[in-house]
């Protein structure tokens, strides 16, 4: 039976993931997923597709605060409760709501990408939802995440992938929530639904990729790219990009913990 591999949560958006053993799901993902992100000064988000430095800031979530490393500075403590002014950010083409988290924090990451930046935080008005002509009837709300709550991908088929690549590349620069193990490669493309325990997800739209998956996640610097074997053997000619993965919306389960070496039930299309 698959199982769960991995578990990752990405406090700020575009920095460096934190692994866990245990995550509690929320209404738009694992609990502090995407909650924070860094924009322009205008609101506009920012991420590694611009700014490769994000990802040497580190996250920890620790009791009620979020504390934020970056090499060469003090660690920013931030508190876990909402709070800050009330602004509008962009993320793509949405509009979000969301908490402007000061100046001292915008001076502390402006520092840390070498660009103006302010700390967003995301409003606990839930405003921004997954598309509908891929989640459909679901309610989705969505963080500051790219356009799903989950991103599951699957570790045969990253072993596939590198047996096409000059040189491995590690799962992290995929940036997953979930990664299973025990499916054939690219299994996940005919995966409907997934069920973790009390936890169910539906598989709604594979993922296309960008130039962040050549950003080595250890250093900020670009590297290894993975897009044009992907290109080869994985371009999508109705999303019009090259696939890796799945977003997944959240069917059942908002307040129940998944965990690592969870058994899944898998049922696929059709």
């Amino acid at each position: 039976m698959p199982s769960i591999r991995e578990l990752y949560v990405y406090p700020l958006k575009s920095g460096r993931a934190l692994p866990g053993e245990r995550l509690r799901l929320g209404a738009t993902g694992f609990e502090w997923d995407r909650h924070w992100m860094a924009s322009s000064p205008e609101g506009v988000f920012m991420s590694q597709r611009t700014h490769p430095r994000l990802a040497l800031v580190v996250p920890e979530v620790d009791g009620e605060t979020l504390t934020l490393n970056a090499p060469g500075l003090p660690p920013l403590v931030l508190p876990l409760q909402a709070q800050g002014s009330t602004r509008v950010a962009r993320v793509w083409k949405d509009d979000v709501s969301a908490l402007d988290q000061g100046d001292a924090a915008s001076e502390w990451l402006t520092e840390a990408l070498g660009s103006p930046a302010r700390l967003l935080r995301i409003s606990p008005v839930l405003d921004r939802h997954a598309s509908a002509a891929f989640a459909g009837t679901t309610p989705a709300p969505v963080s500051f995440a790219d356009g799903f709550p989950i991103l599951v991908c699957n570790l045969a088929s990253l072993e596939h992938l590198n047996t096409r690549m000059p040189e491995a590349i590690p799962m992290e620069r995929f940036r997953p929530n979930i990664v299973l193990e025990g499916l054939e490669p690219f299994e996940e493309d005919r995966i409907d639904t997934l069920q973790i325990g009390p936890v169910t997800l539906r598989l709604v739209k594979p993922c296309t990729r960008c130039v962040i998956t050549s950003t080595d996640q250890r250093t900020g610097e670009r590297s290894t790219n993975p897009l044009p074997v992907l290109k080869e053997f994985r371009f999508n000619r109705t999303l019009l990009g090259v696939t890796f993965g799945e977003n997944a919306v959240i069917t059942a389960g908002v307040g129940e913990f998944v965990e690592h070496g969870s058994p899944c039930v898998v049922i696929h299309d059709g």
